[in-house]
């Protein structure tokens, strides 16, 4: 029997779904033939006990409520493909009416995606910086390959600036020793800074065996923040002695011959870094301007909820980390209180969920489908990401249900390619930014030429051709939706939480949980 709906809000519907009995009869044979094999009736053999005899014994409304709970959800599915919700949260489901032989009625409540329109993208004009290429990242590259392939002297003689040290650190405060701030044995460079202040001007001068005390503010373990008394004793001085950057040295650690060829391609890496850094405030840039345009209102509680679990989740990591809030916004660049901090957070959040609608429905309008070349793409950029390979990362998708969630955020990062690829970006000299053309590694494809082969398929044998009715997801990441995908990916379609007590025989419904 076809279900109906209530219009509560923009955003919310009541969904009334008649269910004849005789839909219901695969449930409830199921009901019968699970509690048959779980109970032991004299004269009868387990799995074989009549229907009339559990009745009898366990009573009609118990077997009700398990053939009720079991058919609930898909029921509820049927209705929502039905009149084409996009449902952004668990149903508040209730059974209304039980007439046994007859039919069962229930009522789901649910915060719905509210209807709106998209505007064109050909109309998004945005403007971002040049491109600018930071010239002291290939000095800085060079330099560390110069010190992985540097020797160590130790030396007879003061600690100068560049050498590098090895020390015992003993902290204390007001006599007292700080066992969290003492180590032995570290390595530092002497001018390198970073580790505590002071600690540059107190070992300068010193040989193997000398010490020297200072004060200075500890920057990790419980006292963080916190002034001490630092003792450093210095066990040995030794010297550093580079390679040149010749040919030879070219050979040994990088695939050219010659150190200009070294260089060169240096250089070239860190312009196509710099060019995805551009590329990435590019689509920062567009999105914004485009979802400025939308009249769309979040609703509240999916937005309360999201920032409520964004905020547990800063608060635990912080916690991992053995910071207070107040202790992380002291060493931040960004010069903010708690209640700024959180208030930037809750716009961010909610922000990032506008995006992820507007994202899923330019998807749905330009019917973007999502194939297994995407998915093997997205599992090698994670790889990359996560420092695992592409195989780890498809078991972890398939053994955590993450398919459904990582598909919607492939889905949304297509859509928001093909809403860049339509708006206008040029740089504040007027210079047209290329986006179209741009690869993940930050070349420039040449359209007429390129015709590279894709990668390696790495098959997952469960991926649908292609992603189910979205939910916004309950994890957002400051930037969501700014980058290549908008970060934190919907869960699949929500099922039906448990139902409110009937009008009549109860019967309550099974808690489904989503696959996010």
């Amino acid at each position: 029997m076809p279900s109906t709906i209530e219009q509560l809000s923009p955003s919310r519907v009541k969904i009334t779904i008649e269910v004849p009995f005789a839909d219901l009869k695969p449930s409830l044979d199921k009901a019968y033939r699970q509690i048959a094999q779980q109970v032991t009736i004299p004269g009868f053999r387990k799995g074989k006990v009549p229907a009339a005899i559990i009745d009898q014994r366990f009573g009609r409304g118990a077997i009700l409520s398990d053939a009720v709970n079991d058919a609930l959800p898909e029921q509820y599915s049927k209705a929502i493909a039905e009149h084409s919700l996009i449902p952004l949260g668990q149903p508040e489901v209730e059974v209304t009416k039980l007439e046994d032989g007859d039919l069962v009625e229930f009522t789901a409540d649910v915060v719905v995606r509210p209807d709106f329109d998209l505007p064109e993208a050909t109309g998004v004009s945005v403007t971002v910086d040049p491109l600018e290429v930071d010239e002291t990242l290939v000095d800085e590259q060079i330099k560390l390959l110069r010190q992985r392939l540097g020797s160590q002297n130790e030396v007879d003689r003061p600690a100068a600036g560049g050498d590098i040290v090895t020390i015992d650190l003993k902290g204390s405060k007001g006599g007292e020793a700080l066992e969290d701030a003492t180590a032995e044995g570290l390595q530092y460079t002497v001018g390198a800074g970073g580790m505590l202040d002071g600690l540059d001007e107190a070992v300068t001068g010193l040989s193997a065996g000398e010490s020297a005390t200072f004060t200075s503010t500890l920057v990790g373990g419980p006292l963080r923040g916190e002034d001490a008394d630092i003792e450093v004793t210095v066990q040995k001085v030794s010297e550093q002695e580079l390679p040149e950057v010749d040919d030879a040295f070219a050979q040994q650690v990088s695939q050219f011959e010659t150190a200009d060829e070294m260089r060169a391609d240096l250089e070239s890496r860190a312009e196509q870094m710099a060019r995805l850094d551009q590329a990435s405030k590019a689509r920062d840039e567009v999105l914004e301007a485009y979802v400025a345009q939308i009249d769309l209102e979040v609703p509240e509680s999916v937005v309360s909820a999201e920032v409520e679990a964004r905020h547990n989740q800063i608060t635990q990591q912080l916690a991992q980390a053995g910071l207070t809030l107040d202790q992380y916004l002291a060493d931040s660049e960004e010069e903010q209180t708690a209640e700024e901090f959180w208030a930037d957070i809750d716009a961010r959040t909610a922000e990032a969920l506008k995006a992820q609608l507007v994202l899923d429905k330019l998807a749905e309008t330009s019917e973007i489908g999502v194939d297994q070349n995407d998915l093997t793409q997205h599992l090698m950029m994670r790889a990359q990401q996560n420092n695992t390979s592409p195989e780890q990362e498809a078991q972890h998708m398939m053994e955590h249900n993450h398919t459904a969630e990582w598909m919607s955020e492939i889905r949304r990062s297509k859509a928001l390619a093909e809403l860049v690829a339509s708006a206008e970006v040029k740089d504040t000299e007027g210079n047209v930014v290329d986006l179209k053309n741009l690869r993940p590694d930050g070349t420039l494809a040449d359209p007429a030429a390129d015709v590279e082969a894709g990668p390696e398929v790495i098959e997952v044998d469960t991926v649908p051709s292609e992603p189910a009715d979205d939910a916004v997801a309950t994890e957002t990441t400051d930037e969501a939706a700014s980058t290549e995908t908008a970060d934190e990916a919907p869960a699949a379609e929500e099922k039906p939480k448990k139902a409110k007590s009937t009008k009549s025989k109860s019967a309550k419904a099974k808690s489904e949980k989503s696959d996010s």
